[in-house]
């Protein structure tokens, strides 16, 4: 037999008997996610479909079930317990408003963990607490928690009509397995399981059929049809990392239209995971299709203006920016773009950037001030890339976000002496040294004969060849703006402080590998600032003053200087 897929009414589940087999954990909803259900049923208004006998529903979550045999109504529940459970218990209690001879006979519900189950269900008292065990614990708090539900609701509350609404409206997702091992469904179903995020939750009021009451069927289909592509086209085009990052700023996630809801949301609760889709749920409620076509054409308004800002380059790169250092949030962004026009958004911009980058004096920067560093860096590595619109570069903050990129010394300093694999170190050194410098043979000379193992032997050679490679390079610059550049993680931890001709070389590989290479840091590392014929194995004080003077050059528009 194939696989059975399909809606099934709460009535409808009476008619079986299910058994929760000992692989799964006991009952544990709590007061929270059984008035939440209790709520969303009571908030629920069941519409007539087109002139039609036919009404919306409310579709709850899966049951995942396998039929322990062929010929019976009894299943093995594999996933879905604890509603299943719940739903019991509010059919019971509606049941106790009968007399015994005329209450509704309910499905059979056994944990096999827990013998008297059945029993034990089928004799709730919502006035005792047990404590036989953690189950009948949890349910009959549950059973408690649903009699005060209903006893808050005396006023304009119709009990009938929410039990049949909750009997006739409600449906479950029905899903028989014939083919698979029950363990091997619970096993894939929930090891690494994800719970239900935010836009699923969305997801499903946008395309819940009630929404669409003029609707045919056929008009209603197409709609659903319509959101559903459209809200898979948002989620596509959010999944490119470019613009992920471009955008947030932050690590990956699975579901990204989830942003958009989380900026339209008013009434943010840091303490309640799913408060944006309650806030959406209360945009539902009472609603009619054009109130719901209104919602969704906010949310398109939302990924269209993004899309805007991500295909124009400039406002790409400035937006991009921003956003990585945390100077504005995308929504005060988004409200602010609304009420100007594409030129006023674009000296927008400019002025957000002078804002941010007001306290800092580009002469006086210095490593210490890596935050500050780190940021100036950035912006000119940006702004390269932008002053130069022939090769329609993007600035990748995807790569910027994941491979932690960081300050680099363009040259190496004396202060950071290698703990570990010294002799590697000098023998990478070694083959730079300049034989042809005054110092050069002595030097070189003493490296053959070097003990790393002895800091007395190893450690003045180390600060020597430092200095024979910084030798144009005074000891106050070390740690200007103007020796340092922006490098991934990776490729710095690959030299570490290694003496500029290997850090030079590195970066070439890396470049040639494909590794992106910051575009700043490749001008650094290929001496596009030197006079020709550069000095290939040294960071001179020429190259360190042309560098500087092409960032104030770039930086000029943004920065205060001391000129």
């Amino acid at each position: 037999m194939e696989n059975i897929l399909e809606l099934k009414t709460i009535s409808e589940l009476n008619q079986f008997s299910f058994s929760i087999p000992s692989y799964q954990r006991g009952y544990k909803w709590t007061r929270k996610e059984v008035n939440d259900l209790l709520n969303d049923i009571n908030e629920f208004k069941p519409r007539i479909i087109d002139n039609t006998e036919n009404k919306t529903w409310y579709c709850l979550q899966p049951i995942v079930i396998k039929s322990q045999n062929s010929n019976s109504n009894s299943f093995e529940v594999i996933d879905g317990q604890q509603r299943l459970t719940t739903i019991y218990l509010i059919l019971h209690y509606l049941n106790q408003d009968f007399i015994e001879s005329r209450r509704e006979k309910l499905f059979n519900i056994d944990y096999q963990t827990r013998m008297g189950t059945t029993e034990f269900l089928n004799n709730l008292d919502e006035s005792k607490l047990s404590d036989h065990n953690v189950d009948f614990y949890h349910i009959s708090q549950a059973y408690q928690t649903i009699a005060k539900w209903f006893e808050e609701r005396k006023v304009n509350f119709d009990k009938q009509e929410f039990g049949s609404k909750f009997k006739y409206n409600s449906k479950v997702i029905w899903y028989e397995s014939h083919t698979e091992n029950p363990i091997s469904i619970f096993t894939r179903i929930n090891i690494g399981k994800i719970p239900l995020t935010n836009s699923e939750l969305i997801k499903a009021l946008f395309l819940n059929s009630s929404n669409f009451i003029s609707a045919n069927p056929e008009q209603l289909r197409l709609k659903q049809l319509e959101i559903a592509t459209e809200w898979d086209n948002i989620e596509h085009g959010l999944q490119n990392d470019r613009f992920w990052y471009f955008l947030t700023g932050n690590k990956a996630q699975t579901n990204r239209i989830e942003f958009i809801f989380n900026l339209m949301n008013k009434e943010k609760d840091e303490t309640d995971p799913y408060a944006t889709f309650r806030y959406f749920s209360k945009l539902f409620r009472n609603s009619n299709q054009e109130t719901i076509e209104k919602n969704w054409k906010n949310i398109k308004a939302y990924y269209q203006r993004f899309s805007e800002w991500y295909n124009k380059r400039e406002w790409y790169h400035k937006i991009g920016f921003l956003v990585a250092v945390n100077a504005i949030s995308i929504n005060q962004l988004y409200r602010e773009s609304s009420s100007l026009s594409k030129n006023e958004f674009s000296q927008y911009l400019d002025e957000l950037i002078i804002t941010c980058m007001k306290d800092i004096t580009l002469e006086n920067l210095q490593y210490p001030d890596k935050k500050e560093v780190r940021k100036t860096l950035l912006l000119y590595n940006i702004l390269t890339m932008l002053n130069s619109p022939e090769d329609n570069a993007y600035f990748p903050f995807n790569l910027f976000k994941n491979e932690s990129w960081d300050i680099e010394h363009i040259t190496s300093i004396k202060d950071t002496i290698p703990d570990k694999n010294r002799d590697h170190w000098l023998n990478d050194a070694k083959v730079f040294i300049d034989v042809s410098r005054k110092d050069g043979k002595k030097l070189f000379a003493r490296a053959e004969k070097c003990n790393v193992n002895n800091d007395d032997d190893f450690k003045p050679l180390f600060e020597d060849i430092v200095t024979h490679f910084n030798s144009e390079l005074g000891d106050d610059a070390i740690n200007d703006i103007s020796n340092l550049t922006l490098l991934d993680s990776e490729t710095n931890r690959g030299y570490k402080n290694a003496v500029f001709p290997l850090k030079r070389k590195t970066i070439i590989n890396r470049d040639k590998s494909g590794v992106f290479i910051p575009i700043c840091t490749k001008n650094v590392f290929l001496k596009y600032f030197s006079e020709y014929p550069p000095k290939i194995s040294f960071w001179t004080e020429e190259d360190r003053e042309n560098y500087e003077t092409d960032l104030i050059s770039v930086l000029n528009k943004y920065l205060t200087t001391n000129e």
